[in-house]
């Protein structure tokens, strides 16, 4: 019944890698511990998925993926074998509850899956399920409050599946959107009295889909995505150019391409992109009690498409900046620290779940 995985929310024992699968790449980080607070980065990498290898997170061909995974663990250099992989927050149910204090664990295990029946919409023998407790129940002290983690059985045993054909162990599942959470945590943390009391907007915006999560003193208080990302602009270039999706791809990134590319295709694509973001924004207000937000992070893989940070800044009037989930830490020898610069936003999620060597 429950993963099998050490914990969705439970640490690895190092050494551990983070590998993120998204829809366009795999990702993969390796941190070590350096003193007493500090952090390194060992080694990262990245190599570009097959367009339609993975649709929605949904694992469409494995073998693509497994060649994908394999590559970029050689590439990196690493010779750790356990993984913290991450599961698309559209395929992980979460829910609070309250449970009264004092059960056993073996008690809490069957009160958690009485209660988590009542919230997922499949049966319980075709889900993997987890939780973690939280904490003293607010205003209750008789109670606890835990957190409740299902997903589909056989979308956490697909992404087991490609660790296993790829030589590695998946010893750790978590959510995305947690694991980019926990990266994110780190960089507040260095914000003058670590950040409290700011509201904090986080876009990452990725091939596809923009995950929009906002926060406040640690919590999550706000969290949608939005279809819209770096994709659109590709798609652009294939039509304005007759060119083919990877050579577009990799020209967006170079940009080598003709002169009427910024005015024609990219203008367009940030003023789409700044809108998305504001309309966002404006969404956050008027579904939540809140009226404001006081710093805007961009990550992701178009976090550091040219122009897009000062217009996003320009139109919502957000102090805005693009994450680097890095920031602040040391680097491993094989790191190159300008490549990194052009490439850290992408890296917020397989950061976040390499953290959970040390978690």
């Amino acid at each position: 019944m429950n993963l099998d995985l050490g914990s969705l929310f439970g640490g690895g024992n190092p050494p551990l890698i983070g590998v993120d699968i998204s829809t366009s790449s795999v990702r993969l980080v390796e941190l070590s511990q350096a003193g007493k607070e500090g952090w390194r980065l060992e080694r990262y990498a990245a190599e570009p998925l097959p367009r339609g290898a993975v649709v929605d997170g949904n694992i469409e061909n494995m073998e693509q993926v497994v060649d994908t995974l394999r590559r970029v663990w050689k590439k990196s250099g690493t010779r750790a074998k356990l993984a913290a992989l991450g599961m698309p927050p559209a395929s992980v149910i979460t829910k609070k509850i309250v449970l009264p204090a004092g059960m056993a664990e073996d008690q809490l295990e069957v009160q958690v899956e009485s209660e988590a029946s009542q919230y997922i919409p499949f049966a319980l023998d075709e889900v993997s399920l987890d939780f973690d407790v939280i904490g003293p129940a607010p205003n209750s002290p008789d109670d606890i409050e835990v957190m409740l983690a299902a997903s589909r059985r056989e979308k956490v045993e697909d992404r087991v599946a490609i660790a296993e054909a790829s030589g590695l162990k998946a010893t750790v599942m978590d959510v995305e959107s947690y694991a980019a959470r926990a990266a994110l945590d780190r960089i507040l943390m260095q914000l003058p009295e670590g950040g409290a009391g700011q509201i904090v907007a986080l876009f990452q915006i990725g091939a596809q889909v923009t995950h929009i999560s906002v926060l406040l003193d640690g919590a999550t208080i706000y969290e949608r995505e939005q279809p819209f990302g770096g994709n659109s602009l590709t798609q652009e270039i294939v039509r304005s150019y007759g060119m083919a999706f990877d050579e577009a791809e990799s020209r967006k990134k170079s940009g080598e391409l003709p002169d009427n590319y910024t005015a024609d295709i990219l203008t367009p694509f940030l003023e789409s992109a700044a809108l998305e973001v504001t309309r966002a924004i404006q969404f956050f207000y008027t579904s939540t009690p809140y009226t404001r937000v006081d710093q805007l992070f961009l990550a992701g893989g178009c976090a550091l498409i040219p122009g897009l940070l000062d217009i996003v800044a320009a139109r919502s009037k957000i102090s805005s900046t693009v994450i680097s989930p890095f920031k602040g830490m040391q680097l491993g020898p094989g790191v190159r620290e300008q490549a990194l610069r052009a490439e850290a936003p992408a890296y917020l999620v397989a950061c976040g779940l390499a953290m959970r060597r040390f978690g």
